[in-house]
């Protein structure tokens, strides 16, 4: 287990720093709402290994479905299980070839398949909320943000 590289970051960049936040906060305000949010936030910090935010993002998305664990437990395998709505779907997907682009090319077929499921201005916010997320796991995970154990809220 690595430690905390960096406990400070914030305080040597506090404007910058305070501008992701409400960049943040700007998304989860948006019409995509905030348990979709969650979701991608959960899945993208899932593929970048960012344990700082995976389980921020856990209890974020437990408390917008009500403490569903099943839907919680599935987020990783979320193609193989009934327990996601089609715009969900399309949102993962688009979430994971946005951070895979590498490797993926954020293809065609992964852009088309949001249409159906959110206006333009959605597909907009979800591409932005994707990067921003990307960026909290590279800050949080390549700094090694620290994880406290606490328990689930009642």
């Amino acid at each position: 287990m690595d430690t905390n590289r960096l406990p400070n970051y914030p305080r040597l960049m506090p404007e910058l720093f305070q501008r992701l936040v409400a960049q943040s906060a700007d998304i989860k305000a948006t019409t995509l709402g905030k348990g979709l949010v969650a979701l991608v936030d959960l899945r993208v910090s899932q593929i970048n290994g960012c344990a700082y935010c995976v389980d921020m993002h856990a209890r974020e998305l437990l408390a917008a479905d009500g403490g569903d664990l099943q839907r919680l437990n599935s987020v990783s395998t979320w193609r193989e299980v009934p327990f996601y709505t089609e715009r969900e779907r399309a949102a993962l997907q688009w979430a994971e070839s946005l951070t895979r682009m590498g490797e993926t090319h954020a293809p065609r077929e992964d852009f088309d398949a949001l249409q159906p499921h959110f206006s333009e201005r959605e597909i907009a916010e979800l591409t932005m909320a994707v990067a921003v997320i990307n960026a909290w796991n590279r800050i949080a995970g390549g700094l090694r943000a620290p994880v406290a154990r606490r328990p689930l809220a009642a």
